[in-house]
């Protein structure tokens, strides 16, 4: 089995591409061992594209919808139907249009609110996403933002912290980045990083590739959260992040 994760950004700049391989278990009943096969800082659409008809799951780093509640409203203010009494409820009615439900979800389960599609600087690298999905689907990529088809959404820093890693400011500090590689090695020796990760160490974008790779195995083998039956419709208008339900050692054990 090969996954890959993207840390997806506005331009190919910054966006990394991560690639890992997965050996079966051995007659011997061993857990599968995990082999980083490729990392790559600066790619295109093209690139991720040409990745994602060889792997089984595919992990963007990327809210791959928006709101519900903001396309309508968006929607109604353009065509000039949108009235005071309607737009004017507080900062509860613009916290439904600026979160989905996904990260509602995610906000119980972490603590955290991840960043919103609708009014923060994510919403430029959401506009990249939404013509990357479309080329995914023109080569033929089963695209169900809901997550059951190839592309699976994953946020790396909760993924990390789901599976015990210290996140404190790995995403601007090497020392910090160093610190991570190093916990995700001894929780999970059975990963061979393949002399990457001086790589990972200098770049936040690289590392966090390869975590959204390891997200889209966690969501291959089944562990990982998906939505419920009644907003299934919803998430595959919004997109759902694919949290991680198990251990990490779960993704070289998924059979125990």
């Amino acid at each position: 089995m090969l996954t890959a994760g993207v840390d997806l950004a506005a331009e190919a700049a910054g966006t990394a591409l991560a690639v890992v391989e997965w050996a079966g278990r051995g007659a011997d009943g061993a857990g599968a061992r995990a082999r980083l096969v490729e990392v790559t800082v600066g790619v295109d659409d093209t690139a991720i594209v040409g990745v994602a008809g060889g792997v089984e799951k595919l992990g963007i780093d990327c809210a791959l919808g928006w709101p519900d509640a903001f396309v309508d409203f968006v929607s109604a203010h353009a065509a000039g139907r949108a009235v005071a009494g309607e737009v004017d409820g507080g900062m509860e009615w613009r916290r439904r249009l600026a979160y989905r439900e996904t990260d509602r979800r995610a906000r119980e389960v972490t603590g955290r609110w991840p960043l919103s599609v609708s009014t923060d600087r994510l919403g430029l690298t959401a506009m990249r996403c939404a013509g990357l999905l479309a080329r995914l689907g023109e080569s033929g990529v089963e695209v169900d933002r809901s997550g059951s088809g190839l592309v699976v959404e994953v946020y790396p820093g909760a993924s990390l912290r789901l599976w015990g890693i210290d996140t404190r400011n790995y995403r601007v500090d090497a020392d910090a980045r160093r610190r991570v590689l190093a916990e995700l090695k001894q929780a999970a020796p059975w990963i061979e990083l393949g002399g990457f990760e001086e790589r990972m160490v200098a770049s936040g974008d690289a590392l966090d590739a390869l975590v959204a790779a390891l997200a889209a195995r966690s969501a291959a083998i089944g562990s990982s959260a998906q939505p419920w039956p009644e907003v299934r419709s919803q998430a595959e208008r919004e997109g759902w992040i694919a949290l991680p339900t198990g251990a990490l050692r779960d993704l070289a054990h998924p059979l125990d």
